[in-house]
């Protein structure tokens, strides 16, 4: 199957839809960190995604992207709490995430250290400026599904759009998004277990390595 990338932003429901896809056989890497983790997934979510999905286009001509929306007040009082707890381990230097997940946070919300970083206004532009990109980079084509989890049918919509047979789509009884990830909880995938699930930081032939854009010639667009 062609490669499938969930770019709507962070709590918007990503891990959500990771667990719905895996149930449904796929293999999911919520967050992808690695060539290998892209190579042996079938569906990557969140980091780098949201911030890397022009590079992925080039890279996987063939693939498939799913913008998450949300309504922008609800996301702006979710990812309050989220950047409050990710801010330390975010911090250039002494922050313990990986680079890749620093760099992507940084080019969506700006300076990780600024004393208006929780600023509600500000947050709602950068979900805003996200949402914008994402639709200008891909208007006019038909390879991108824009879906909001809580509307009916929108788990059936994504498996059509994924290739997911009729027929398919009829014999699961799953007809609803899971919800995870409710008010300060952030760790749900980490908690699920799935044989399905993908390795973050799997390693392959060249051990961890990532992508290198510039040597692949793919220009950044991500904004900073």
């Amino acid at each position: 199957m062609n490669k499938v990338f969930i770019i709507g932003l962070p709590r918007t429901g990503t891990t959500s839809v990771s667990v719905a896809l895996l149930e449904q056989g796929f293999k999911v890497a919520h967050i992808g960190l690695t060539k290998r983790a892209f190579e042996v997934a079938d569906v990557v979510s969140d980091v780098p995604c949201f911030c890397d999905y022009p590079q992925l286009d080039k890279l996987f001509p063939h693939a498939k992207f799913v913008y998450v929306d949300r309504p922008v007040d609800a996301w702006v009082n979710s990812i309050q709490m989220l950047l409050t707890k990710m801010a330390p381990n975010l911090a250039d230097k002494t922050g313990t995430f990986h680079p890749i997940l620093k760099r992507c946070f940084k080019q969506t919300f700006g300076d990780l250290k600024a004393d208006d970083l929780l600023d509600k206004t500000r947050l709602k532009q950068c979900y805003l400026s996200h949402q914008q990109a994402v639709f200008d980079y891909f208007e006019g084509r038909n390879d991108l599904l824009t879906i909001t989890l809580n509307e009916p049918d929108s788990l059936q919509t994504l498996l059509r759009f994924i290739g997911v047979s009729d027929e398919a789509i009829k014999r699961n009884d799953t007809v609803d998004f899971p919800v995870l990830n409710v008010g300060t909880h952030v760790a749900s995938w980490g908690e699920y277990k799935h044989p399905n699930k993908v390795n973050t930081n799997l390693a392959g032939p060249e051990h961890r390595k990532f992508f290198d854009y510039q040597k692949l010639g793919l220009a950044n667009y991500c904004a900073n």
